[in-house]
């Protein structure tokens, strides 16, 4: 036989995309429109019904950048229409190939009911099916012209990005709206077509089932009439019957097909924005259900959930319905889909803890899953905090974006630092926006590791971020492939059920142990450093707060614990944890408004605190110690005076002069205070840190040197920091002013002023304080540098085989050396409060107060001493997409702590994120609680949610091994119960002499609620 293969794909694919697509819509009729542009923000539907609408044409330029306009569209069913399937379509000007983050709209009618969103490839509104001619159609379409950012594909910085900037030039041109008959006969030979011709491409020339598929598209094509293409449809497809109708092989891959529409929480549009697509891809998504029985829809972030409850009741209404009748399947159990790495402990257990009751209260569902696809790599504590929340399996996608190394597993045990381990799977179609194209069939089966082993995945499959979610387009693709000769088999259900049968399968799946690094994106652990900063700070004073307004509720008479207070805002919190909000990948517009909220947050939580601190009664004046650990430190007076004093763990102590062990000397640029002497150089660097405890140096070259680095990554600006960063910088040695600025007892300063690049200036202090060997670096930074990163070096005369760096409820050890491409690709890491280099007998450690993203590297010196190099990122100035990211004011704080072990990092991290407070108090309250045990420390104390009045006390074991020890309460102490994260009761615990005792394993994480007598 000739080969004619490429004549036969040729004429198909333009019969196709020429003939049967075009024939569709069998017939239109325009509607008639007119048009009413919303002045400012978005305006509830009944302000634009009651507006002044204006005759618009087709073909006419709309929508600002931000804009909303609203548009009236009144049209007639024809008489002879009766009986057909009448839809409305509209064509908004849509641009670009990426369906989502460009102009969308939510369809009303006139009483203000949603029916249904347009966009890019969701085009159509049901009319009538069939239709009754001469039916009036009257609608009201709220369209929002958001700009497309990523129209340059990222190549250029653009204004775009801020409703402030953007100017407000028309973005989109309108091309149709119509009533149109949908010729389903031959919609369905479209679907026929584009499934059998994409797989027969993805079938190897040599398969004999390519040629088969071939030559029945040929004679299929025959068939078709070019002058009738509806009336010879039904021949079409009863030809191509026999190919569509072979079953697959009995060994194919079974792939999981989820409806999906992942929307991100803000990123290149605004939260309001995303207020808005929720509403349309839910409307969407309820309609589909209507029309396919056999729809299953997964759908997470509990926010986006109660933001259609409040502003679209009748959409939320629709929801509560589909998820009755089973094919609408909350997951993820999470308030957001939060960032991986970046939130505290506390915050993660808060995302499981607030998500899963809102599906609980609203659903009666417990969700089983974290549905997690698009963070940007994931701490190993998750596994813990997932299963304490209730979850049985743990999905996610973005690993598979790796710079380096292919991830070895699809399906897998994941263990965290703990031990615990929780079911994992990433499916191998490579998207949580699958269609199943014949491409992303071929992809999963090619890509699955687990061959032998196990043969199933799962696809999340729908347009996300404003596209619309799940099409009856991609659902009809999955009935033709739920049992089709050649391809991976599909079958719709919900993921609950894939992860059963995976289990099932595969109970004897690989193990993976630690965090899930992604090799890309390093530059999330730095860019837009106040928003960091903002929800580090919030972070800790929702500590704060809880804290002293429990200690209040027990020893105040008349306060009332802020329950409702406290929740609200630790759901904003939550909120702008979202994968895309603190990473610092957002638009303009989104960080502007995430740092006022913070701002506002803390304001009101100072507030919050001061509340409680006063109703323990005015009178002394006191000092109050938030942290779980006993402090003795230097605090100011109200006239700035220092005092030296030393306040138990969780507690209070009055504001009274102790003496310190040792006074703080200051000759010349030397700080001394008997624990450390710190010499500044002329320069302003650190010329030696000398830990006189240990007699050794512990500088191997000068410390906290500020490296200037050029910092242009291949392609994602916001996201991503790349290697070659290194090889061009500029060291800041040039200080226009070293000079001692305190010389107290208790407090020795020395400011260190420079000025750098374009207009940018450091001011530092590094203090040093009575009784303390920590050496502290408060930093001012006017920034004004455009595709650079600052670094801060600490060259430490230590041989450390790994660095420890805090997460969540714990630490992770990485390796210092680059022996393989896995540890050579962590050339930028994450960690929190604190990072850790030690060799036997002596460590150090650099804390701070804000920083997320370092790099730690070790070099041997010609003396064979080994220099391990700690480096934090404390600022960026990517382009894009915010073009003046980071740019302005930054004041934040990281310090040097020589000689420390683990427990002291943990400790001074504590003490550095959480400042001791000074205020007047009556009483002195004994603390809540007091943790004795080396490694028992307590993360979070509170009243309980169900305002029982019951004490809830979350700690952990936080020096990575075993514990045992007591928690003392500072009121009588009726029970304990070790319970889950949403405090519902595990076992008792066991309490003895008012104590409760406590074992833990390494880094385990428990939870009490105990009952006051």
């Amino acid at each position: 036989m000739h080969d004619e293969s490429r004549r036969i794909e040729e004429r198909v694919q333009r019969l196709h995309d020429q003939r049967i697509k075009n024939a569709v819509y069998a017939a239109t009729v325009p509607f008639e429109v007119q048009a009413w542009q919303a002045p400012g923000e978005p305006v509830p539907f009944e302000e634009a019904a009651a507006a002044s609408y204006e005759p618009f044409t087709m073909g006419t330029p709309w929508g600002p950048p931000w804009g909303t306009t609203w548009f009236r569209m009144r049209g007639r069913v024809p008489e002879e229409w009766a009986g057909k399937r009448v839809e409305a379509v509209i064509d908004l000007g849509f641009v670009g190939d990426w369906p989502g983050n460009q102009a969308e709209a939510l369809v009303h009618l006139t009483d203000g009911t949603p029916l249904k969103a347009v966009n890019p490839l969701n085009q159509y509104v049901a009319i009538a099916n069939p239709a009754q001619g001469g039916e009036t159609v009257d609608y009201l379409v709220e369209a929002a012209s958001n700009p497309d950012i990523l129209a340059d594909n990222f190549s250029k910085p653009t204004p775009l990005g801020d409703k402030l900037t953007a100017g407000d030039k028309p973005l989109y041109t309108f091309r149709s709206a119509d009533i149109a008959i949908l010729d389903e006969e031959v919609w369905h030979l479209d679907l026929d077509v584009q499934v059998l011709r994409e797989l027969m491409l993805e079938l190897g020339e040599h398969d004999p089932r390519r040629h088969e598929i071939a030559h029945a598209l040929d004679r299929a094509m025959d068939l078709l009439d070019l002058d009738d293409v509806s009336g010879s449809a039904a021949a079409v497809r009863e030809a191509l019957k026999p190919v569509l109708s072979k079953p697959a092989h009995a060994s194919a891959h079974t792939i999981s097909g989820v409806g999906h529409a992942h929307i991100d929480s803000a990123w290149l549009w605004p939260i309001r924005e995303t207020k808005r697509k929720t509403s349309r891809t839910f409307s969407n998504v309820t309609s589909l259900a209507d029309e396919y029985d056999d729809f299953i829809f997964a759908c997470s972030q509990a926010q986006q959930y109660e933001w259609v409850r409040d502003n679209y009741p009748k959409v939320w209404a629709r929801i509560q319905e589909s998820v009755k009748k089973g094919q609408w399947a909350p997951v993820g159990g999470m308030w957001v889909e939060s960032d991986g790495n970046l939130p505290g402990g506390e915050a993660v257990a808060r995302q499981f803890i607030h998500g899963k009751r809102f599906f609980i209260e609203h659903f009666g569902i417990e969700t089983k899953g974290v549905w997690l696809p698009d963070s940007f790599g994931y701490n190993a504590a998750y596994p813990q905090i997932a299963k304490l929340a209730g979850n049985e399996w743990f999905l996610t996608q973005k690993i598979s974006w790796n710079q380096t190394n292919r991830f070895p597993h699809h399906t897998f045990w994941w263990e965290g630092i703990d031990g615990t381990r929780i079911f994992t799977h990433f499916p191998p179609v490579d998207t949580y926006n699958a269609r199943f194209s014949g491409e992303e069939m071929s992809r999963a089966v090619r890509n699955y590791q687990e061959k032998g082993g196990a043969s199933r995945s799962l696809a999340p499959f729908g347009w996300g971020d404003g596209g619309g979610g799940p099409t009856r387009e991609i659902m009809e693709r999955a009935r033709r492939l739920a049992d089709l000769e050649g391809s991976a088999k599909v079958v719709v259900e919900h993921p609950d059920e894939f992860f059963a049968k995976a289990r099932a399968e595969y109970p004897d799946a690989p193990v993976w142990v630690g965090e899930l690094y992604l090799e890309l994106h390093r530059a999330t652990y730095t860019s837009q450093a106040r928003t960091k900063q903002g929800n580090r700070r919030c972070e800790h004073l929702l500590r704060e707060a809880e804290l002293w307004a429990t200690t209040a509720a027990l020893h105040a008479p008349g306060y009332s614990y802020p329950h409702e207070k406290l929740d609200r805002l630790w759901k904003t919190v939550l909120l702008h944890q979202f994968h895309d909000i603190l990473p610092g990948s957002s638009i303009a517009w989104v960080h502007r408004e995430a740092e006022a909220e913070y701002a506002r947050v803390a304001r009101e939580l100072h507030g919050l605190t001061a509340e409680a601190v006063a109703a323990l009664g005015g009178g002394d004046t006191r000092v109050f110690n938030t942290s779980p650990y006993d402090r003795a430190d230097v605090v100011r007076t109200a006239d700035g005076s220092p005092v030296y004093v030393e306040v138990p763990a969780s507690g209070s102590a009055p504001l009274a002069d102790t003496a310190p062990p040792q006074p703080v000397t200051v000759d010349g640029l030397v700080l001394d205070n008997g624990l450390v002497r710190v010499e500044v150089a002329e320069d302003g660097t650190l010329s030696s840190v000398r830990d006189l405890r240990a007699d050794r140096e512990v500088l191997a070259e000068p410390g906290n040197l500020l490296r200037l680095h050029t910092d242009l990554p291949n392609y994602w600006d916001a996201w991503d920091i790349d290697k070659h960063y290194k090889n061009r910088y500029t060291d800041l040695l040039d200080a226009s002013s070293v000079t001692v600025v305190e010389q107290d007892p208790l407090i020795g300063a020395i400011r260190v002023e420079r000025s750098f690049g374009k207009g940018s200036t450091i001011t530092q202090t590094i203090t040093v304080r009575a009784g303390s060997p920590r050496i502290d670096i408060a930093t001012d930074i006017d920034w004004h540098e455009t595709e650079k990163i600052l670094k801060a070096a600490f060259p430490v005369d230590i041989r450390a085989p790994h660095s420890s760096a805090e997460i969540q409820f714990g630490h992770i050890q990485r390796p210092t050396h680059t022996n393989t491409t896995w540890e050579a690709a962590r050339f930028e890491v994450s960690g929190h409060r604190w990072v850790h280099l030690g060799e036997p007998g002596y460590g150090v450690a650099v804390i701070n107060d804000s920083t997320y993203g370092h790099d730690v590297s070790r070099t041997v010196r010609e003396d064979g001493g080994t220099t391990t190099t700690v480096r934090l990122s404390l600022v960026r100035a990517p382009r894009v997409p915010d073009p003046e990211a980071d740019q302005g004011r930054h004041r934040f704080t990281y310090a040097l702590l020589p000689g420390a072990t683990i427990e002291d990092a943990v400790a001074e991290g504590y003490a550095l994120n959480l400042p001791l407070r000074v205020a007047d108090a009556a009483g002195a309250p004994e603390p809540v609680v007091s943790a004795e045990g080396e490694g028992v420390t307590v993360e979070a104390v509170k009243l309980a949610d169900d305002a029982s009045g019951d004490v809830v006390v979350r700690l952990y074991e936080s020096r990575g091994g075993r514990a045992t020890g007591t928690l003392r309460t500072g009121f009588p102490l009726a029970g304990a119960q070790i319970t889950d994260l949403l405090e519902r009761p595990l076992q008792d615990a066991e309490v003895a002499d008012g104590a409760v005792a406590v074992t833990l394993r390494p880094f385990q994480i428990l939870t009490l609620r105990l009952r006051r007598g």
